[in-house]
């Protein structure tokens, strides 16, 4: 294995994992399900209880604004996606994919980063990408270690904004 393009690829997850556990630290489970806009992207409870995430197979017109529950969800799809493919298991479908509520979110995302980095232990880099590139055989896992470490930033932002704008909303201060 390249040691240093590995070392550099986690140190760029663990320098993203920082930026988003300063938002995880300070995350209730009220802005999770906050709504920033008329047309917004949650998640909601069904008739048996399990939050359903909205989905459209084809990409709406105007897209909705994902609240942070379904940003966390989504997290959780990808991450557990790429993950099956890191570690040659069956893969599970976007429906299989539960999100655990508000209350325990933060502990779901903490976990699948603990996941992540054991399956980095055996990781090799070169050998090819399954995902999420299923039809270019010129992409490596290290492909797939470097988007993830971009999805999770730029979801990781996603949240910590909306947090942000939430709180700013919330400080009669600020108003």
């Amino acid at each position: 294995m390249d040691t240093s393009r590995s070392a550099l690829l986690r140190w760029q997850f663990e320098l993203t994992w920082s930026l988003f556990e300063y938002h995880l630290e300070r995350l209730e489970p009220a802005d999770l399900l906050w709504e920033p806009a008329g047309l917004c992207w949650t998640l909601r409870r069904d008739d048996s209880g399990d939050w359903i995430p909205d989905w459209a197979d084809a990409e709406p017109d105007p897209i909705p604004v994902p609240t942070g529950a379904w940003l966390s969800w989504h997290i959780g799809w990808w991450w557990t996606v790429a993950l099956d493919h890191l570690l040659a298991r069956p893969v599970h479908d976007r429906a299989e994919i539960r999100w655990p509520g508000p209350e325990s979110t933060v502990d779901w995302l903490r976990d699948l980063r603990a996941h992540h980095l054991k399956a980095l232990e055996d990781i090799v880099l070169d050998a090819p990408a399954t995902f999420p590139w299923p039809d270019d055989p010129g992409k490596t896992v290290a492909h797939t270690l470097a988007w993830i470490n971009a999805e999770l930033m730029k979801n990781a932002a996603e949240i910590g904004q909306l947090r942000l704008l939430r709180a700013a909303r919330s400080d009669p201060a600020g108003s």
